[in-house]
């Protein structure tokens, strides 16, 4: 009998469950499975090795747990970590099991929302200097002008709950207008960052009335449907019993705290520590 398990959702910290929540409200009858690195966050500042390393460490714990699939809902670690986890290390560790991230179904449809065929990236800096949102997008949308702003106060700022602030309205401001400073003919803007969200409001704010602002929840949402639907094997070793469980590396109470706020509801979370290796 095929062994079942919950699907793994992983984030360096909270930005995940924003994906988390978009993904339970399409796809409500699997169980998942969320952990926060929050120990070791935030990542978007931090080298390609490292990331690789930190990712390829949560991945393995969600494999221990059982998980047949492990959506990475990190711009960061999907940028860093996921090509070279899917291409060296996945043969090792299981074959069976799949790891997925958040860029390529982006990419895939991003090209779609734009009239104009140029196209805003705000992401961290880790996730601009990988330049993956610019390859990728070539691939599928070749005539599209990818313009990118790396916003590295931004994740502080939700992750402080200081997004309601005076002074997130000046960094919004301020990485919105270094980006359309760029080119006038923007008429996209995608958010490649799962904390993000949070600034929606004011980032709508400071654009200008005719520019989209695109979020990644609910298209990756719709991705994991069609990718379950297009390979059962996969699916059928998914749990169904509508369970949700979170996990962090470091303090419950900070995060449940925290997660409220992306997840719109609360959280009860249980600690890990994961070895050191």
């Amino acid at each position: 009998m095929q062994t079942q398990g919950s699907i793994g959702v992983f984030d360096s910290g909270y930005g995940g469950l924003t994906i988390l929540k978009e993904i339970v409200n399409h796809l409500p009858q699997y169980n998942y499975l969320y952990l926060g690195d929050n120990a070791r966050a935030p990542y978007g500042n931090r080298s390609f090795e490292t990331v690789y390393q930190y990712t390829l460490q949560c991945v393995k714990w969600f494999f221990e747990q059982g998980c047949p699939l492990v959506i990475l809902a990190c711009n960061t670690a999907s940028a860093k970590a996921l090509r070279t986890i899917q291409q060296n290390d996945l043969n090792k560790i299981d074959a069976s099991k799949r790891v997925l991230g958040v860029i390529r179904p982006t990419t895939e449809v991003i090209g779609n929302y734009s009239l104009t065929k140029h196209i805003g990236i705000f992401g961290t800096s880790g996730t601009i200097q990988s330049n993956s949102y610019e390859i990728e997008i070539e691939k599928f949308f070749p005539e599209v002008k990818v313009f990118q702003q790396a916003c590295p106060m931004w994740v502080p700022l939700v992750e402080n709950n200081e997004h309601h602030s005076e002074g997130a309205d000046f960094f919004v401001n301020e990485y919105m207008q270094a980006l359309l400073q760029q080119s006038d003919k923007i008429d996209t803007i995608l958010l490649a960052c799962t904390h993000y969200p949070l600034l929606l409001d004011k980032i709508r704010t400071y654009a200008p009335a005719d520019i989209k602002i695109i979020s990644q929840g609910e298209i990756v949402a719709k991705s994991l449907s069609n990718y379950l639907y297009w390979h059962p094997e996969i699916e059928n070793s998914c749990l169904k019993e509508a369970k949700l469980e979170f996990f962090t590396t470091d303090s419950i109470q900070d995060f449940d705290a925290h997660a409220a706020y992306f997840f719109d509801n609360k959280v009860k979370s249980r600690h890990i520590d994961l070895p050191v290796e």
